[in-house]
C-alpha cells in the first residue's frame, strides 16, 4: 500500500479490534477483565521510561551512524573496526531485516566481508529495546549469560563464514 496508510490504518484495526476483546471480555467477566486492564496498564507504566531511553539511544545511534558510512567501514581491510562495528551495527540496528538487505547488498557489491554481513544479522537477534523486559521477565545473569553469547556466537559465525570463503 503506498505511503504507508495501509499501515496506519491496519494499527487501527488492530487497536479497535483489542478495545471490542476487552469490553467482551468485560461482559464476561468484568473483575477479570477489570484486573487484565490494571495489570497492563501498570505493566505500560513501568516500561514507558526505560522504552524512552531507548528510543533515544537509537534515535542518537541512527543520526550518527549513516548507512554509507557503515559500507565504507565494513569492506574486506576493515581489521577489528570492522569486526566491532558490524557487532554494534547489528545490535542497535531495528526494524525489520529485509529493510536492511538493500543496504547489506550494496555493501557485498562494493567489498564488503561477507563474515562481517554474518555477523551484522547474527547479533540482529539481540533486541535493545527488549533487554528490559527480558531482565524484568528472567533476570539480569540469565540476560547477561545470553547475550554474552549471542556476541560470541556472532563472531564464531563470522569468522567461519570468513574461512569458508576463503
Amino acid at each position: 500500500m503506498k505511503g504507508g496508510k495501509g499501515f496506519r490504518f491496519r494499527g487501527k484495526l488492530f487497536l479497535l479490534l483489542v478495545v471490542a476483546a476487552y469490553m467482551v471480555f468485560f461482559m464476561v467477566n468484568a473483575a477479570e477483565a477489570y484486573q487484565a486492564l490494571l495489570r497492563g496498564g501498570l505493566l505500560l507504566v513501568r516500561l514507558i521510561p526505560v522504552f524512552t531511553t531507548v528510543i533515544f539511544m537509537i534515535a542518537l545511534v541512527n543520526y550518527f551512524l549513516r548507512p554509507a558510512q557503515i559500507v565504507r567501514w565494513l569492506g574486506r581491510e576493515s581489521g577489528r573496526k570492522g569486526w566491532l562495528l558490524s557487532l554494534l551495527a547489528g545490535v542497535v540496528s531495528h526494524g525489520p531485516v529485509y529493510a536492511w538487505y538493500p543496504m547489506i547488498e550494496n555493501l557485498r557489491r562494493h567489498g564488503g566481508r561477507d563474515g562481517l554481513l554474518v555477523v551484522f544479522f547474527y547479533s540482529r537477534c539481540i533486541k535493545v529495546p527488549l533487554l528490559p523486559l527480558m531482565v524484568d521477565y528472567f533476570g539480569m545473569t540469565f540476560t547477561a549469560v545470553l547475550t554474552f553469547y549471542t556476541l560470541v556466537g556472532s563472531l564464531a559465525q563470522g569468522w567461519l563464514m570468513d574461512r569458508l570463503e576463503s
